[in-house]
């Protein structure tokens, strides 16, 4: 092995033998492990499409360090594990990139036309599609690409299209003029998901509507004025005595020349503005339904770009909305009907594509009716068919399903799957799989040459996303694959999707297939930055993972983050924070530090805190991991480890313990892999590995390997290799790459053998082979050792040197111990054989340390400096005494409150540290000055 880790070339090695060597697809596993693919139980991962277009973010390289952990575990114990990947054609996101680039050479995509713009748009899928799966295989996801999915491939298409017509012929699919969140950019209706709704500032203005009889008049209050174009009632809370009175009258639509009734409706908050309320049930969705209920009239007074139509008064059509807004307050205010004007707090909903303000509009589109496809869905939790992990977001799942709507499911675009539903020339619809099936069912209805057109939109992502789980595995045709793998094993995916996607999913699939289309939902929380900030490009705290793997200089880093940003005030602020807190720029770390990262911050459902200085921590762990192997390979390549039953292997009392301590470990990881608790699982084989078996084992194997007979350093050596083999095999699905690498150089030597480590058997725990007694004398040698070694470090005496020890107040079984364990307590401990003092025999001044009830004992004639000693640690006191006095001078600074809170934390911890440190250096000091 080489001396140094280097994961760039581990990694780009293996990633090409695991893909090309077959082992991520189950035909191959089964046939390399020459077993019957069909006698295996199936375990299977839809990975959730990202974009076609995209690029792999944090949140993605953390869902997938999670499914690939749980792909490789599944594979290793034996199931006929498959994990699909797949991309999302993305249709309002890409349809948008390449109409800007379009439009950057003066092109309209209405200029092409609807083919040569598709056209189009292909070519930029095959540009730019295959960026984030050369990226996810950067990062060893074991996915089976033979049998990668992109929603618009002809399998996904005809899935489409079979899910419309049949929904259609059901009833359940209708069209209608319904409102809907329009972008007046895009010209599309778009979803609840497409929709940020933020506060901003804005006005509330009072209008005086006068009484149709010249009586008086009631004041309505707004914040959209232009909308009042379109209104059709008032609406006033029929229990307020101010205005029940009023109810069934009319008043006159200010600029409108139209009396529109009073009504009375619970809607209507008493307490909010005057009372009083416009009813515009074209242009907002809360008067849509008290319009409904009131069978009010539904004028539309807008266009598709949000500007006045020819429904409203001359003197305001062909106007933007906020113009109209500007002159409809001017006129009014020359009326004298403008009561009042307050500045007000509102959310507005804006497009998370385009930025601009949407508006509820009133056009024909295509709706699902959910009612009865929710009901299923939410008896398929109820009934326990389908768990979420963690429990709790069941309640969001739940939430939404029984208050569900009607789902609109056709969008304004040209990029997607178009809908099969045509248009005779009197705009009947016939719906099909095709024009030609839509004239052979209808030919009664249709002449034999009828001119049908196919309705121009589009479905909603979502409506194809939805049949993901089974139209990937060849829905609706009866395949193989779909026979074995559905329902899947669990979905892995975020919780801000659960409505828009996973509920959406238990819906088709329960519909389609008459089975949930996963049985566990593993809800996984955002990735912020180290403060805990949501990480996003505006406020210059994203971070590639592939930046962390590969590392990146602070200039490109800064560029990176600043490129984009319109406002140069934004971009310096940016790159001011970049260089504070990375002034060498990111290290490289490799993929298997970060995925380790990933899933050692996996705590059930909540938000990761990602800091890079945490990666940082397990690229060394990987070091650690790396120079045990080379530390054991040096120890072991070339001699006798124990494969021969017949030659005798002894085993020391630490070769026991840390068997024992594996077989612990075993059980731990299957239970934490069950409970999907990634960061038990992490922090337990981090213990194992760095502490117990590095920092303690390998020290002590070596007393055997350099003293023992030929038996004894055949027991160790055997040790070494097997623990270590198996280690490597329980680390594999969450450090994929180096795994492998020393996996392939140990396994000989364990007696193993195959071309990679994912084709290994997962460990499980062998409780016969677990040794108490073994485990209580390691945990007795180890308190031993770090007495020993406290000593060492208060009184500042070299490792290296070799003391003298004496024993006070040991019992029998501290004495049985001492005389069994001799050799590794001199060898490990640096001393003397240990002299137990006599009763009543008076101990020499000494430095001590306690083991239980038992005294170690150093003298300290000769061995230190006493006056040197005491002027070490004057000078270290005086110095940690003026350090802690500035910390302290901050926390109680007036301004300190004004910090960051962890920046405060920050410093309280260090002022608490600081007093700790003080305390324990004056007393040694006293100890000192004991001797």
């Amino acid at each position: 092995m080489d001396k140094t880790y280097d994961p760039k070339s581990i990694e780009a090695r293996w990633c090409e033998a695991w893909e090309t060597g077959g082992y991520y697809t189950p035909e191959s596993v089964a046939r390399l492990r020459g077993v019957d693919r069909t006698t295996l139980p199936p375990y299977c991962i839809m990975i959730p499409p990202p974009n076609v277009t995209g690029t792999l973010h944090m949140g993605h390289a953390f869902q997938h360090a999670v499914m690939d952990a749980l792909t490789r575990y599944h594979r290793m114990r034996g199931f006929d594990t498959l994990w699909l990947p797949g991309t999302d054609h993305a249709g309002i996101a890409t349809q948008m990139v390449v109409e800007r680039q379009l439009a950057a050479q003066g092109i309209k995509r209405t200029d092409l036309g609807r083919e040569k713009f598709l056209e189009k748009v292909w070519e930029w899928k095959e540009y730019s599609g295959g960026t984030i799966t050369t990226q996810m295989r950067r990062m060893g996801n074991s996915v089976d690409w033979t049998r990668e999915r992109f929603t618009m491939d002809e399998m996904l298409n005809k899935a489409v299209t079979e899910e419309f017509v049949r929904l259609y012929e059901e009833g359940l699919i209708y069209r209608g003029k319904r409102l809907v969140n329009w972008d007046p950019v895009l010209l599309t209706a778009i979803s609840d998901l497409e929709v940020e709704s933020r506060e901003e500032n804005g006005k509330l203005w009072h209008f005086r509507y006068p009484l149709a009889d010249g009586s008086g008049h009631l004041v309505v209050a707004t914040t959209r004025p232009e909308t009042m174009l379109g209104d059709t009632a008032v609406a006033v809370h029929p229990d307020d005595e101010r205005y029940r009175h009023l109810i069934g009258r009319t008043v006159e639509l200010p600029l409108c020349d139209r009396e529109i009734p009073i009504i009375g409706d619970t809607y209507v908050d008493r307490e909010f503005g005057t009372g009083v309320v416009k009813i515009t049930p074209a242009h907002d969705f809360n008067d849509y339904a008290v319009g409904q209920r009131h069978r009010l009239p539904i004028l539309n007074v807008f266009t598709p770009t949000a500007h006045i139509n020819d429904e409203a008064p001359a003197a305001y059509r062909g106007m933007d909305r906020y113009d109209a807004r500007k002159r409809i307050v001017e006129d009014l205010e020359k009326l004298g009907l403008v009561e009042k004007i307050q500045d007000h707090k509102l959310m507005v909903p804006r497009g998370d594509r385009t930025g601009v303000v949407l508006e509820p509009f009133l056009t024909d589109q295509w709706f699902v009716n959910m009612k009865a496809l929710a009901e299923r869905a939410l008896d398929a939790v109820r009934d326990g068919r389908m768990r979420f992990v963690p429990e709790n977001w069941v309640n969001t799942y739940n939430q939404w399903l029984t208050n569900i709507q009607d789902w609109c499911i056709s969008r304004n675009l040209w990029w997607g799957h178009r809908i099969p539903a045509w248009y005779d020339e009197a705009g009947t619809i016939y719906v099909g799989r095709s024009e030609a099936e839509v004239r052979e069912k209808y030919a009664s209805r249709l002449a034999p040459r009828a001119s049908l057109k196919q309705d121009e939109d589009s479905f909603d992502t979502w409506f194809s996303s939805a049949l993901w789980p089974f139209s990937t595995l060849g829905w609706p045709d009866k395949t193989d694959d779909l026979a074995r793998y559905y329902p899947t094993s669990v979905l892995v995916t975020g919780f801000d999707i659960i409505f828009f996607w996973v509920a959406r999913m238990a819906m088709m699939g329960l519909h389609f297939m008459g089975e949930v289309p996963f049985r566990e939902v593993y809800i996984t929380g955002l990735v912020r930055d180290a403060e805990g900030n949501k990480m996003s490009k505006s406020k210059g705290n994203i971070l590639d993972p592939l930046d962390l793997v590969d590392g990146i200089g602070l200039e490109e880093l800064v560029q990176k983050r600043t490129t984009g940003l319109m406002q140069p005030q934004m971009a310096a602020k940016i790159e001011a924070a970049t260089r504070r807190q990375y002034p060498a720029g990111i290290e490289p770390v490799g993929v298997d530090a970060l995925r380790f990262t990933f899933l050692a911050l996996a705590s059930t459902g909540r938000d990761i805190r990602f800091d890079a200085s945490r990666a940082s921590g397990y690229r060394n762990f990987c070091n650690k991991i790396w120079n045990a192997a080379r530390f054991v390979l040096m120890n072991t390549e070339g001699k006798d480890c124990g494969i021969d039953p017949a030659l005798p292997c002894e085993l020391s009392t630490a070769d026991r313990w840390i068997v024992s301590r594996l077989q612990r470990l075993e059980a731990e990881a299957a239970e934490h892999f069950r409970s999907y608790r990634f960061d038990l699982l992490a922090q337990a084989l981090y213990q194992f590995i760095w502490n117990e078996y590095c920092d303690w084992y390998l020290e002590l194997s070596k007393p055997a390997l350099q003293q023992g007979d030929e038996a004894a350093q055949r027991g160790t050596r055997r040790t070494l290799v097997r623990v270590l083999e198996a280690a490597l095999r329980l680390l594999h699905p969450l450090m994929p790459f180096i795994t492998e690498e020393i996996w392939q150089r140990i396994a000989p030597l364990a007696g193993r053998s195959g071309p990679s480590i994912m084709l290994q058997d997962y460990p499980v725990s062998e409780p016969a082979k677990i040794d108490e007694a073994a485990e209580a004398d390691i945990e007795w040698l180890k308190g031993f050792i770090l007495g020993v070694r406290q000593i060492r470090g208060e009184m500042d005496i070299a490792p290296g040197k070799v003391l003298p020890l004496l024993i006070h107040n040991a019992s029998a079984s501290d004495c049985e111990r001492l005389q069994r364990m001799d050799a590794s307590i001199r060898f490990l401990a640096r001393v003397e054989t240990p002299r137990v003092l006599a009763d009543g025999e008076a101990a020499p001044q000494a430095a001590t340390a306690l083991l239980g009830a038992m005294n170690l004992l150093v003298p300290m004639a000769g061995l230190i400096d006493k006056d040197a000693e005491l002027a070490r640690l004057a000078k270290q006191i005086a110095k940690l005494e003026g350090d802690l006095a500035k910390t302290e001078a901050r926390v109680g600074n007036p301004n300190f409150a004004k910090a960051p809170e962890h920046v405060q934390q920050q410093t309280r911890d260090l002022a608490a540290k600081q007093r700790q440190d003080l305390v324990a250096l004056r007393a040694q000091e006293t100890r000192i000055r004991s001797l």
